[in-house]
């Protein structure tokens, strides 16, 4: 399994674009991405718990009750949510592809990102439409991944490829999310394309378990946002004996999932609005794998440790505080925990009690902009890994006028 290049479109049968239509008011952004299958694809997706949910979301679930889509469009700028006319709007969307796309308006996957309460004028996305389609190439999954980003700094996107049944296989995928981003799913937008031969059923299924380890352990903010999902298209063009049931190339697949899903959840805790530092909190040692989930994600999601984070403060009181608090069974008092860093690694707690340790040491550790919190439970083999990042000025700068 090897990273390569190509994003979205370096599996078989896929090409993209992102276009700036005119949804958002800098011209110089892009507003509009299509990613679009030669043939139909087994497809699946994941949807925000928040019971606030944005029309393109619905209008993708019903879509997706077959398990086939051959489309992904998504808007940037605008959310299309708590809006009279938004499932008319995101049905409008489906249907301008799929008649400049020569495709089925019901395999099209929508989605909208931005504004909340903001009425989407449909205008932009059907005038842009001829040119989004006429420019979609193996080269665009870097212009769709630019088309989706709302406050992201960073375009997020990977590729990669393996193995199946002695086929060369390829997977990618795009992602945005920066603010609002809280488990439990899905609370990001996440586009995930492969060339891979695997059932509906299937592919629902390893969706459904993979993002249990990632995406719902990602927090940035502690929102969980009304709009974001995680989906993916297996068109079959590797041409690999379809996968139907677990077994080896079952596993195969999954393992070539969890990369890529692992990469662009790093990628988004990293670029969390503000932020200036990627947390990466693993817990070892607990009872079972759930209560090592709970206890990542309590200290991932505390502010105040993610503040100290920030002004690179081995301040490791307040991860024992969210361990606390977290609800975990945990016996606090055998408790340990490390910060780490390509700086070093430094004991700051052992049983429960604090350590001697060098301040000054624990601060160069902590300065770095990739920090491991490192916690020992010692009780069994559960264990769990949580991303986030540090909490900034920045982020209230950001979010006090995001609106306006």
């Amino acid at each position: 399994m090897k990273i390569i290049e190509g994003g979205v479109c370096a599996a078989k049968g896929f090409t993209a674009n992102g276009i700036h239509a005119g949804i958002r008011k800098n011209k110089t952004k892009r507003d509009l991405s299509l990613i679009l299958s030669e043939v139909p694809a087994s497809s699946a997706a994941v949807y925000t718990t928040n019971l606030v949910k944005g029309a393109p979301l619905k209008v993708t679930r019903a879509n997706l009750l077959n398990g086939i889509a051959r489309a992904v469009v998504c808007n940037s700028g605008n959310a299309n949510t708590c809006n009279a006319n938004g499932i008319e709007i995101a049905k409008e969307m489906c249907q301008i592809v799929a008649d400049e796309a020569n495709i089925k308006e019901e395999d099209v996957i929508v989605a909208s990102t931005g504004v909340i309460g903001q009425p989407l004028v449909i205008d932009p996305i059907k005038n842009g439409m001829k040119e989004l389609v006429a420019g979609l190439n193996k080269n665009g999954s870097d212009n769709a991944a630019e088309g989706i980003m709302t406050t992201d700094t960073v375009k997020k996107e990977i590729a990669i490829e393996f193995e199946i049944d002695g086929k060369t296989c390829r997977m990618g995928g795009i992602a945005k999310g920066s603010g609002m981003i809280h488990p439990n799913m899905a609370t990001m937008l996440v586009f995930i394309t492969t060339d891979v031969k695997i059932s509906p059923e299937m592919i629902k299924k390893a969706l459904s378990s993979d993002i249990q380890n990632t995406f719902n352990m990602v927090s940035v903010d502690g929102d969980t946002s009304t709009n974001d999902m995680v989906c993916i298209l297996a068109n079959g063009m590797a041409d690999n004996s379809e996968i139907t049931s677990e077994g080896k190339a079952f596993d195969k697949f999954m393992k070539a999932l969890n990369t890529v899903t692992v990469y662009l959840c790093k990628m988004i805790a990293g670029d969390g609005e503000g932020a200036t530092k990627l947390l990466e909190c693993k817990v070892s040692g607990a009872k079972d794998d759930k209560t090592a989930k709970i206890v990542a994600k309590s200290v991932i999601c505390s502010s105040l440790l993610k503040a100290a984070m920030f002004g690179a403060d081995a301040n490791w009181g307040r991860i024992l505080c969210a361990i606390g608090y977290s609800g975990a069974d945990v016996d606090v008092e055998k408790v340990d925990v490390s910060f780490k860093s390509c700086k070093g690694e430094i004991l700051v707690c052992k049983n429960g009690a604090g350590v001697d340790f060098s301040e000054e040491k624990a601060k160069q550790i902590l300065l770095e902009k990739e920090i491991e919190i490192l916690i020992s439970l010692n009780d069994k083999d559960g264990k769990a890994t949580a991303w986030g990042c540090d909490l900034t000025y920045d982020y209230v700068k950001i979010n006090g006028d995001y609106r306006t």
